[in-house]
């Protein structure tokens, strides 16, 4: 599995850890974030996030701003990505069984890095249920 990381100032923490998590899972990461903390414009991180899982590179995305609301938005610009803003597991279940997301954006300033993990491994174990839910996924692209 390859998984695409994306993050702005505020996520660089949770970026950090979150790549610890999926390298002890032996997952490969093609890491697009910043590593500082300095301001930067997030939409400049999260864009090759979402071609490399629009263009099939990778498996999943994850992207972490600080609210989660603007890595969402910029990711949702591309028409076969289904980004998530998740703040639980639960939720992240649903996106992923339901939504069928191929990108989880976390929102760094709302959520402690334990939960962050946590919604990580949910994400990458839960499958989508297809059904019902695949024909509402197909109504989803404008184009």
């Amino acid at each position: 599995m390859k998984i695409a990381i994306g993050n702005d100032h505020a996520g660089t923490e949770y970026k950090l850890a979150i790549i610890g998590l999926l390298k002890s899972m032996n997952i490969e990461v093609s890491n697009y974030g910043t590593d500082g903390t300095d301001s930067v414009d997030y939409p400049d991180f999260i864009h090759p996030v979402a071609k490399d899982v629009e263009e099939r590179n990778v498996n999943y995305g994850i992207i972490i701003c600080g609210s989660g609301n603007g890595a969402s938005m910029t990711a949702n610009k591309h028409q076969k990505i289904r980004a998530a803003l998740c703040w639980n597991k639960e939720l992240v279940q649903l996106a992923r069984e339901h939504n069928d997301a191929n990108i989880l954006s976390l929102p760094a300033r709302f959520i402690s890095l334990p939960q962050a993990l946590e919604m990580v491994k949910v994400f990458l174990i839960t499958e989508f249920e297809g059904g019902r839910h695949e024909r509402r996924i197909e109504k989803i692209a404008c184009s």
